[in-house]
């Protein structure tokens, strides 16, 4: 019984291979403990400077370095040893958080250096976050590829709930300092698990920084993949509604209260359960039909979140898209990683860590655009069908997506110990 429940729960098998496995142990700590920046950061501009304008500036600053960040270090991830290119990255964020810690003990610190800083936060943020993604298909073999995108996912989705949930109880108590300085102490454990890397040179291929670019735009399964995702990303993300959701159909209170915090929380809690119970799809070799699958059914539990009349359906609702989501988002990364030249792993994850993380800006503006001339759960709705739709669409014109099993297996890293 016990053998038999394994399968089912978290898929741990890239565990067994000893750099993935400290790694990830790492990436543990630093997840919780790295991630009271970003509750730390905001609360110390508005501190400073009394206006949620700056902090909302803040948040535009730390894209844009982001995304200078993905394309930039995707370019140099693909010529450069990816182990380096790592540590440096850590390294400079853990500097970074440091440079914070002394601004918040010495003084009330400026909002120019402050967004200086959240500049150099965003860029080491998205130089990890790609470096990292062109680098995990060289520890794992093909076939783990989704058991440990789900690992990674789950450890930064419990990361990103237990966090801020910590931080907001620690910043009474310690104040913001000591939170920076836990941040960079619990980055020198990622740091010490990079170190201990086996060395990732560069692959030859062709050196241009639009290389990866054009083998992104030339492959018209990675395309299928991008816009499935992007389907759902964009047309299927309401979170910007959530606070007229909450307000006008489930009778919150004005500016938040327990619905809203409900309703924020539900998706989450259902990616975490999805990675719970990662065991039982990671095995599965249909990859391009499991993601397809999941979007698709997205996007109809959008459109039961925007029929909802009560609350608790609409958290159901919530609750089935965040598990969805997670399913979606480990085979995309998958099929992106073991479908992509090792020599262009860096540039492609570059450009696809911009659209990623573009897309829930562009969901945020289409769907409140949208409630100027539409009812809040009519243009939820009609997102949801949307999704879906485009889904069914793609799949149905890119064949490729559709036979797509892990039969093809990249350079395996079977010595990375």
């Amino acid at each position: 019984m016990r053998g038999s429940l394994g399968v089912y729960v978290v898929d741990r098998r890239p565990l067994a291979i000893p750099a993935f496995r400290r790694l990830w142990v790492a990436s543990v700590v630093g997840a919780v403990g790295g991630s009271f920046g970003g509750v730390a950061v905001p609360a110390q501009l508005f501190t400073v400077s009394g206006s949620s304008v700056v902090v909302g500036v803040a948040g535009a600053v730390s894209f844009v370095a982001l995304v200078v960040a993905s394309l930039g270090a995707g370019a140099v991830a693909d010529v450069r040893d990816r182990r380096v290119v790592l540590l440096v990255a850590h390294c400079g964020l853990a500097v970074t958080y440091v440079a914070l810690w002394a601004l918040a003990v010495l003084g009330p610190g400026s909002v120019p250096l402050l967004l200086v800083l959240v500049a150099c936060q965003g860029l080491s943020l998205g130089a990890i976050m790609t470096t990292m993604g062109a680098a995990v298909p060289r520890l794992v073999p093909a076939e783990l590829l989704p058991a440990a995108n789900s690992l990674s996912s789950l450890t930064r989705y419990a990361g990103s709930i237990a966090g801020p949930v910590l931080a907001g109880v620690l910043i009474p108590v310690t104040g913001l300092g000591t939170l920076y300085l836990c941040d960079a102490l619990a980055l020198l454990t990622v740091v010490w698990a990079v170190v201990k890397l086996p060395p990732l040179p560069p692959a030859p291929g062709p050196a241009r920084r639009t290389a990866g670019l054009r083998y992104l735009a030339g492959s018209r399964l990675l395309v299928a993949v991008l816009l499935v995702d992007l389907a759902a990303m964009v047309f299927g993300m309401p979170a910007a509604l959530f606070p007229e959701l909450a307000q006008h159909t489930f009778g919150g209170t004005a500016g938040g209260g327990p619905e809203l915090g409900l309703l924020y929380a539900a998706y989450p809690a259902g990616v975490f359960a999805a990675g719970l119970l990662s065991g039982t799809f990671t095995r599965a070799r249909r990859h391009g039909v499991l993601m397809a699958g999941a979007a698709a059914a997205w996007g109809l539990t959008v459109v039961l979140l925007g029929l909802a009349g009560r609350l608790w359906l609409a958290l159901v609702a919530l609750v089935l898209g965040g598990a969805l989501n997670f399913v979606l988002s480990t085979f995309r990364n998958a099929i992106t990683q073991a479908h992509t030249p090792d020599a262009l792993r860096g540039r492609v994850q570059g450009s696809l860590t911009v659209v990623l993380f573009g897309g829930p800006h562009l969901a945020n503006l289409l769907h409140g655009a949208a409630t100027a001339v539409l009812d809040h759960r009519v243009v939820i709705c009609a997102g949801g069908l949307l999704t879906t739709v485009t889904v069914v669409a793609v799949t149905w014109a890119a064949p490729e997506l559709r036979r797509l099993g892990s039969e093809r297996a990249p350079s395996v890293a079977a010595d990375a110990g």
